[in-house]
């Protein structure tokens, strides 16, 4: 089976397919939407997208368009990071739901333990608020299953500590030369499901000499072996791009980096 069919399985049974297509810095209108359905004609079934992205309503359109059934396809929205009270969460999440035009979500995400504008400050109390809000909706079947993104431990041992349900993910900035290991293990040690978001790094990594030295050897792109280490640590790539040939060579990743260029690869520094 090819990896773009193959599914992870989330710590409360739901599964979610290994690849994603990431719609962050993809433009609301004709580009989304013509993303979203080229990446659902060549098999991606898990979609990313966020109020804060500001394209749900094309990335809606395209799946209600694309003839898929619904329920084939893993679509993820997020809680914009400055909402941090529970009647907000509740409205915002409302607001995702009309402007995608479903009656249910996959995955529900706290977008950022802190407001974008104000990076770093503590947020316990919102974040805690917050969350409570989506285990409502989760119990009351609206969303399927709910998570994080860009937690720290310290953010996650927060959530666990006040809430009832362990977050069943949380999606992080995650590539080759940024490890994020403190976080990822204390996500491992919870049975919290990590995801990875620009795998490419934002596509600094394409012109790396070592990722391009692996990726000849192996007769791939370097984009395709950047999704390829993500795959091979155990999370879920989202790459992103809006060309249709990327977007399905992002996919044709079944093949298997060796440990030996595994190492490698670790060893690549965060100089970009």
């Amino acid at each position: 089976m090819k990896v773009i069919n193959e599914y992870y399985t989330l710590s409360n049974g739901v599964k979610l397919p290994k690849i994603g297509f990431g719609t962050w810095q993809i433009k609301d209108g004709d580009e989304a939407y013509e993303s979203v359905m080229m990446a659902l004609k060549n098999g991606y079934r898990h979609i990313d997208t966020a109020e804060g992205y500001q394209n749900e309503a094309s990335v809606g359109k395209a799946i209600r368009d694309s003839g898929i059934p619904r329920h084939e396809i893993f679509v993820t929205s997020k809680l914009e990071s400055h909402i941090k009270s529970y009647e907000g969460a509740i409205e915002a999440f409302n607001k995702t739901m009309q402007a995608l035009e479903f009656d249910y979500l996959d995955l529900f995400l706290i977008h950022a333990p802190w407001p974008w504008s104000e990076i770093g400050k503590e947020c316990h109390e919102g974040n805690v608020a917050a969350y409570k809000a989506m285990e409502k909706l989760y119990k009351e079947g609206k969303i399927r299953a709910i998570g994080i993104s860009n937690f720290s431990p310290v953010d996650i041992d927060n959530i666990i500590n006040h809430c009832e349900i362990v977050p069943h993910v949380n999606q992080i900035a995650y590539y080759i030369g940024l490890d994020q290991k403190a976080t990822i293990d204390h996500c491992n040690k919870h049975n919290i499901f990590v995801e990875a978001y620009s795998p490419l790094g934002t596509g600094r990594l394409l012109n790396h000499p070592t990722i391009n030295e692996i990726a000849d050897k192996y007769d791939v792109s370097a984009a395709q072996i950047c999704i390829r280490y993500c795959l091979q640590k155990g999370t879920a790539p989202l790459p992103k791009s809006t060309h249709e040939g990327r977007i399905i060579m992002n996919t044709q990743v079944d093949f298997e980096i060796s440990s030996e260029d595994m190492l490698i690869l670790d060893s690549v520094k965060k100089d970009f």
